[in-house]
């Protein structure tokens, strides 16, 4: 399925400029009566909801398949040790990077300073998992259960596990595998058609959220987000063009 991915990324960023202009407008002349009832709780809602679960509804069977895709095409599970010890280094590497880099950002710059926390609801102190805890919830009970739930490190764990026994099966092993790769390829095409809804659904998402909060309630977060950009130019830019020219000794520029 071919899309041409610069048009809908302009299709997408007029989208968002459109709702952010329908919001201001229904904020300032008022969403009361039948505007708030019909038009903002009504269409927007539904429309950015629907948006939202047509991209929640995908993640789970994307990254499950395409993991034991990737697991089960090394044909060799001594070179997924040697394989997987590295890319778990990496990540742990970029992740402190990333980690250390958005620390020192928010310190410098306080994007939350003056901000209502309120509005976040349940996540304001949430307490979060321990390290055995953590490390007991890689190892899925009941998968079924943790697919339901979205819970993706047990996905993760079970996806690469599930493309081992792949590689160690044989001729049977080759025909599931096959099969995965078919599934990854249906559904690599059904992303492709979701992500053609995606001006509609952030049009929707954009505008309900001005019409309801307001100019005014949404300004503050203007710093946040583009300090959020800029941390991850400065990540791709620095850490990532490091690894490249170091690390896999490629050209930093023939890679991007």
């Amino acid at each position: 399925m071919n899309i041409d991915k610069r048009k809908l990324t302009v299709h997408i960023i007029i989208g968002m400029i459109a709702g952010i202009v329908c919001g201001i407008a229904l904020n300032e002349f008022g969403t009361e009566g039948w505007i708030d009832k019909w038009v903002v709780d009504g269409v927007l809602d539904v429309a950015g909801k629907i948006f939202l679960k047509l991209l929640t509804v995908l993640v789970v069977p994307l990254v499950f398949v395409s993991l034991v895709c990737g697991t089960a095409a090394l044909n060799d599970i001594r070179r997924l040790g040697r394989v997987g010890l590295r890319t778990v280094l990496l990540y742990l590497g970029t992740t402190a990077a990333a980690i250390s880099l958005a620390i020192v950002a928010a310190v410098v710059v306080q994007p939350g300073a003056g901000f209502d926390p309120s509005a976040a609801g349940e996540y304001v102190g949430r307490e979060m998992p321990s390290l055995k805890e953590t490390v007991i919830g890689l190892v899925p009970g009941n998968i079924v259960k943790s697919m339901a739930e979205g819970n993706m490190l047990p996905i993760i764990f079970f996806a690469v596990l599930f493309g081992m026994a792949l590689v160690v099966s044989g001729e049977q092993g080759r025909r599931i595998g096959a099969l995965f790769e078919d599934a990854n390829e249906v559904i690599m095409n059904l992303v492709f058609m979701i992500m053609l809804t995606a001006p509609y659904g952030v049009f929707a998402l954009v505008a309900r959220t001005f019409a309801n909060e307001g100019l005014a309630a949404i300004l503050p977060l203007g710093k946040y987000f583009f300090l959020v950009i800029a941390v991850l130019v400065l990540h791709a830019a620095g850490t990532l063009t490091m690894l490249v020219r170091f690390g896999a000794r490629v050209s930093p520029l023939r890679f991007f």
